[in-house]
C-alpha cells in the first residue's frame, strides 16, 4: 500500500473515532428511592446504643436520681421487665391508685441485660419486693439464641440479688405467646409453658412467690387470648386489668412473709 493511501485509512478512522456520539433515545431516569430518615436515624442511634449501653442504664439514671428514698412505713414495689412491664406502668396511677410502685421496664429486653442493670433500677431504689416480668424476649432471641437453662440463671441470678439486699421475690410466669410477630415460626408456646414450670418450682423451694398470670390469660392454643391483646404478645388495657388483681395478691402475699 502506498503513504497516500494509508494516510487516508489513518485519518478516516480518526475521524470515525472523534464523531460526535449518535444520540441516544430519550429515557426518564428512574429516581432512587427516597431514604426513610427517621428510621435511618432510629437504627443509628439503636446501634450506637447497643455498642455503648449494651443494658440501657442510661433509661432510669435520672429518674432513680430524683426518686427519694421510701417514707417510714412504705413498702415500695418496683417492677422489673421487659415492654409489658413497660406499658403497664402508665395504668399504675388507675389500676393501683395510692400505692408507691415503681415501673422498670423496658422494651426488648431479655434477662442477661435485666441482670445488668438489676443493682441500680431495682435494688437502689430499696423495695420491700421486686415483681420480676422475664423471658419471653430471650424465648424471641433477641439479643440472640438463649436456652431455657440460660434464662432459668438470669432470673435466678436476679432472685438470688434481691434476697441478699433484705428485698422480696415476685416471680411473674411469661405470658402466653402463639408466635411472636417480629420472629414468626420459633413455635414459643410450649418453651413458654416449660419456663413457667421451672418457676414455680424455684419459687416453692427458695422463698419466693409465684405470679401466675398464663393461666388466667392463655387460650386453647397457649396464645394470650384475643380479646386481651392487640399483637398476641403484649397486653391491651383489658389485659393488664386481668393482671392487676393477681400482681396485687401477689405482692401482699410477699409482704406477708418474713
Amino acid at each position: 500500500m502506498s503513504a497516500r493511501p494509508a494516510r487516508l485509512v489513518v485519518l478516516a478512522a480518526l475521524a470515525t473515532a472523534f464523531a460526535a456520539p449518535a444520540p441516544l433515545a430519550a429515557q426518564t431516569p428512574t429516581p432512587p428511592p427516597a431514604p426513610d430518615e427517621a428510621a435511618a436515624r432510629r437504627h443509628a442511634a439503636e446501634e450506637e446504643r447497643l455498642h455503648n449501653d449494651w443494658a440501657n442504664l442510661a433509661r432510669y439514671r435520672d429518674e432513680n436520681a430524683a426518686l427519694p428514698p421510701p417514707r417510714p412505713g412504705e413498702r415500695r414495689v418496683v417492677f422489673m421487665g421487659n415492654s409489658i412491664t413497660e406499658g403497664w406502668a402508665r395504668y399504675f396511677g388507675a389500676m393501683f391508685p395510692g400505692m408507691p410502685y415503681v415501673g422498670r421496664g423496658i422494651g426488648g429486653q431479655t434477662t442477661p441485660q435485666m441482670l445488668v442493670r438489676f443493682r441500680q433500677d431495682v435494688i437502689a431504689l430499696r423495695p420491700a419486693v421486686v415483681v420480676i416480668l422475664a423471658g419471653t424476649n430471650d424465648i424471641a432471641g433477641n439479643t440472640g439464641p438463649a436456652t431455657l437453662e440460660m434464662i432459668e440463671d438470669n432470673l435466678a441470678s436476679m432472685a438470688e440479688l434481691a434476697r441478699a439486699n433484705g428485698i422480696r421475690v415476685v416471680l411473674s410466669s411469661v405470658l402466653p405467646v402463639y408466635d411472636y410477630p417480629w420472629r414468626p415460626g420459633l413455635v414459643p408456646a410450649p418453651k413458654i409453658v416449660a419456663l413457667n414450670v421451672w418457676m414455680r418450682r424455684y419459687a416453692a423451694a427458695h422463698d419466693a412467690v409465684y405470679l401466675d398470670y398464663h393461666s388466667a390469660m392463655a387460650d386453647e392454643r397457649q396464645g394470650l387470648r384475643r380479646e386481651l391483646s392487640e399483637d398476641g404478645v403484649h397486653p391491651n388495657e383489658a389485659g393488664y386489668r386481668v393482671m392487676a388483681p393477681l400482681a396485687e395478691r401477689a405482692i401482699a402475699e410477699a409482704l406477708r412473709r418474713p
